[in-house]
């Protein structure tokens, strides 16, 4: 997984999801816009982030973000009890 460009600001956030929560369209393969970057901060329990074209999986935890690298098809599914939210960077 990759680290946030130092150029990139962050512009926009999430509100926080839980397991019950967190929108259909996380759950499934989806990308960021182009010069688009996400950070997946974990605020409790254990979230499973999928890049299926680099065939990774990441188990996120709190401490333990998942960067999100524009156009890349991605998906995250909390594994359990879970929060969560996702900053937008450019």
């Amino acid at each position: 997984m990759k680290t946030l460009p130092e150029t990139v600001q962050a512009y926009t956030r999430t509100k926080t999801f839980t397991e019950k929560s967190v929108p259909a369209k996380i759950r499934q393969d989806h990308q960021t816009a182009p010069g688009v970057w996400g950070l997946i901060t974990v605020v409790s329990g254990e979230v499973r982030y999928e890049i299926p074209s680099a065939e990774e999986t990441h188990i996120l935890t709190p401490g333990n973000p998942g960067i999100v690298e524009p156009g890349i098809s991605h998906r995250a599914n909390p594994i359990g009890e879970a929060s969560f939210f996702i900053e937008f960077y450019r």
